[in-house]
């Protein structure tokens, strides 16, 4: 039987229906961070590690780590699916595979990934399944895809002493898609205009909110 609708857009599209994508990104992204003045792409110094995070709409999520201690740059881009260099448009349909995501990179000396991933767990509802709020989709869903043996430990860790706060107040199960970066594939940086869209636009829609929950860090290895 056919979907249609939102209930279509909350199923995973499979490799084969995908779109196709292309070769090259068909856009420009600019080089710098318009509140950092940190390059995008890197190069960044030695030493700087990332995380990758998807918690709904990009724009409110980017602006949340973009104001934390340590972090160097962040982006928004389209992760998580199958078709290569995926346009805005093209991932809104559902049929790229993709979540809106953030890249995340930050210097560890300065703040940790579990500062980070708690951040992440409070800023937005992961119980909440292909969706946030009123933006609903795939493309919506939450996510952490890590890059490091010590953000994995993390990320499992929180999620675990998380989870039962999470139900003590009322919510479900945790629905957030974790795996590491190598298998989620490529990060595809998305067009400028979405780039720290919330400080070119100070009034724009921001859909990011979280459940009140805290959740409890100096878990791992506990």
């Amino acid at each position: 039987m056919a979907l249609f609708g939102a209930r279509a857009r909350m199923v995973m599209v499979s490799p084969e229906d995908a779109l196709p994508g292309r070769d090259t990104r068909p856009y420009w992204v600019p080089r710098d961070h318009a509140v950092l003045g940190t390059p995008l792409e890197g190069p960044w110094p030695e030493g700087t590690q990332v995380l990758y995070v998807a918690m709904g709409c990009f724009w409110g999520a980017e602006r949340t780590f973009w104001r934390r201690p340590g972090v160097v740059t962040t982006a928004v881009g389209y992760m998580g699916g199958y078709t290569p260099n995926p346009t805005y448009e093209e991932t809104c349909t559902a049929l790229t595979g993709h979540t809106e995501t953030v890249m995340v990179a930050y210097d560890p000396a300065v703040t940790s990934a579990e500062e980070l991933v708690r951040v992440f767990w409070e800023s937005h509802d992961p119980t909440q399944v292909m969706r946030q709020g009123n933006d609903v989709g795939t493309e919506y869903r939450s996510a952490v895809y890590w890059t490091t043996e010590e953000q994995r430990a993390v990320v499992e860790a929180t999620r675990e002493a998380f989870a039962p706060r999470l139900r003590e107040a009322g919510y479900g199960e945790i629905a957030t898609e974790l795996r590491p970066a190598s298998e989620a594939g490529p990060f595809y940086y998305a067009e400028d205009y979405h780039q720290q869209y919330l400080h070119k636009v100070p009034n724009g829609y921001c859909g990011l909110g979280g459940t009140g929950v805290s959740c409890p860090v100096g878990v791992v290895g506990a």
